[in-house]
């Protein structure tokens, strides 16, 4: 459905055509909200929408967050006591808008009951694998894994791998703009000159940036990026810490682990052997 059954493009410019108006929303156990990258703009959640989706909830229609798709729900007053998951890369921008709104990266999804809301991008996945084992069965949900070619079926309570949240109070946009390209590229670290030319900027003078704001080069920022991705792989999954060492951009497992102990005073090889202090970093 879309408002005005008008067609709808995605930022990749695949156009989704065959829409239809607003239905009733008495006629659905579920409605989902997707989201997309005009989260930020008021004009994409228009006033006959925020009305739906109140008559929905009024309804005791149950409601479904993807993405971003939970800004319109915030928007529509919806939310109220309710903890929300949205995805890491949007949480500073999320509780800027709404900063009475319990919100989370902790988990996958969250269910509390009669509003659902998701991470997004894989995780819809696993929601939606949830609400099949719900409404029929977990043979049904673990069959429908396997045609979709996934190993097992995630659990909410996972938390979602972002590996650097300390951006707070950061305000300069090269900062952010230097760590998104960073964070993307976590297995084939890129040189401090090509995140210079991304930011645009020299890399001098991204050097004296970093060092204002964080007291540390982009370099250092970078290492710790991937040493906080290698500590949440080896909390979270059953991977070799010589696999760890190489999906963090390590050329061995020597260097990983001599830089890992330097920053965490423990070995990689002892992480699992300990209760871990948090499902993040």
């Amino acid at each position: 459905m879309s408002v005005g059954g008008e067609p709808r493009q995605a930022s990749c410019g695949a156009v989704i055509a065959s829409n239809v108006d607003l239905i009733d929303p008495t006629s659905f156990d579920y409605i989902a909200v997707c989201g997309g990258n005009d989260y930020l703009q008021s004009a994409t959640s228009p006033s006959v929408l925020l009305d739906y989706l109140r008559q929905a909830s009024a309804a005791n229609v149950r409601l479904i967050g993807v993405c971003t798709g939970t800004f319109t729900i915030a928007r529509a007053g919806l939310i109220g006591n309710r903890k929300v998951c949205v995805n890491w890369n949007v949480f500073d921008v999320f509780r800027a808008k709404f900063p009475a709104i319990a919100a989370s990266t902790d988990h996958l999804f969250l269910d509390e009951g009669d509003l659902l809301t998701c991470a997004g991008s894989t995780a819809a996945i696993d929601l939606g694998l949830y609400l099949i084992a719900r409404h029929c069965g977990g043979d049904k949900a673990r069959q429908a894994a396997r045609h979709m070619i996934l190993q097992d079926i995630r659990p909410s309570r996972l938390p979602q791998p972002h590996f650097w949240t300390a951006l707070d109070g950061i305000s300069d946009p090269r900062i952010h703009a230097a760590a998104h390209f960073m964070e993307q590229r976590l297995d084939t670290p890129p040189s401090i000159e090509a995140t210079a030319r991304y930011v645009g900027v020299s890399p001098r003078q991204l050097e004296r940036i970093f060092h204002t704001s964080l007291r540390m080069s982009p370099a250092a920022f970078q290492r710790r990026l991937r040493l906080e991705y290698g500590r949440w792989l080896l909390e979270n999954g059953s991977t070799s810490v010589t696999q760890v060492a190489f999906d963090c951009g390590f050329a061995d497992t020597a260097h990983f682990s001599r830089e890992f102990k330097l920053l965490f005073q423990i070995r990689p090889s002892d992480v699992r052997k300990q209760p871990s202090s948090s499902a993040s970093p």
